[in-house]
């Protein structure tokens, strides 16, 4: 920092003028006085900054992106083109079906004799829950739960 002003220093100071001693006194070595050594000027140092390789990298990312959804695009459209291809060989196939053909002609030399089927006849059975209507008139299951109850009764039919 600075250094004490001694008795001479302070001499050679109020011998000069007081706004020129200032300046004399910190700027230049001059009258033979022991002073501080003047600081040479500094350079700057290179200060690398990371932002050109960020925007080199940035500028590779957004081409990789973009070359990325060219070929999602390229694919769908590509799948786009492929369905619409089905989904017209299936409507020519549908057209070609719908042409009205006229039938075979059946044969009559063998004319048709219907025969009796050699399979036995079914045998009707009534439902093995139910058993018939009793004389109180309830339904009731085999297993001797009523399942359903119906109260019987005799009413004139409605004419």
């Amino acid at each position: 920092m600075e250094k004490a002003l001694t008795k001479s220093s302070l001499k050679s100071v109020k011998s000069t003028s007081p706004s020129h001693s200032a300046v004399s006194s910190w700027s230049s070595n001059s009258g033979g006085m022991s002073k501080s050594p003047t600081r040479e000027s500094t350079k700057p140092q290179e200060v690398k900054l990371h932002t050109q390789q960020r925007a080199t990298k940035r500028a590779m990312f957004n081409y990789m992106v973009a070359a990325k959804l060219s070929i999602l695009e390229q694919r769908r459209k590509q799948e786009e083109m492929l369905h619409k291809m089905i989904e017209e060989e299936e409507i020519r196939l549908l057209r070609k079906e719908m042409i009205p053909r006229a039938q075979l002609m059946p044969f009559f030399d063998r004319p048709f004799i219907p025969q009796r089927s050699s399979r036995p006849l079914t045998i009707p059975k009534e439902p093995s829950c139910f058993r018939m209507m009793s004389s109180k008139g309830f339904t009731a299951c085999r297993s001797g739960t009523p399942i359903y109850s119906f109260q019987h009764t005799t009413q004139a039919p409605i004419k």
